[in-house]
């Protein structure tokens, strides 16, 4: 398993995480039916809102998992940020990032995700909108298109809920 590094913003991308003051909140009803939404048409047992912390990922809505958050250095999301655009990981038992990952290895038996990261002012990306199947797969040019306007729905939400803060 390959540890993800640490952005080149990752001082001004954390403080901006916790200016919205997002982490460890309630649910919200539009963020859910974001996740619910795709992962009924990506046909996918897990979708997440993962929102990435200095030494966690958690998840301000999820579909398929019972956990809230996992550790940072193990995240597949955490990976995800370090990318402009999606990253697209269709077996990860074939990557040598993640082959060896516990994710992987147990449960929750990741095998496909498809991670698009939400990216606000100066580039700053605080987590993603991540798709996780159990089987490899891999998404066409469509689906990729679809999966980022979610991606842009979910970044437009988070940022709308703060009053104030310019992102």
């Amino acid at each position: 398993m390959i540890k993800p590094h640490l952005p080149h913003n990752e001082q001004d991308r954390l403080a901006l995480l916790h200016e919205l003051l997002l982490l460890d909140t309630p649910p919200e009803e539009r963020i859910d039916k974001i996740v619910e939404f795709a992962s009924a048409e990506f046909g996918v047992p897990i979708c997440l809102v993962s929102l990435v912390d200095y030494d966690r990922q958690w998840f301000k809505a999820r579909v398929g998992i019972d956990a809230c958050q996992t550790p940072r250095d193990i995240s597949f999301c955490a990976h995800a940020i370090l990318q402009p655009d999606l990253l697209l990981v269709q077996d990860a038992l074939l990557d040598p990032r993640f082959h060896d990952n516990p994710l992987v290895t147990g449960e929750p038996h990741i095998r496909f995700y498809a991670g698009a990261p939400l990216t606000c002012k100066d580039g700053l990306a605080l987590g993603t909108l991540c798709l996780i199947d159990t089987r490899p797969r891999t998404l066409d040019e469509v689906e990729q298109a679809i999966l980022k306007s979610l991606r842009d729905l979910a970044v437009l939400e988070l940022t709308s809920m703060q009053d104030g803060v310019n992102v």
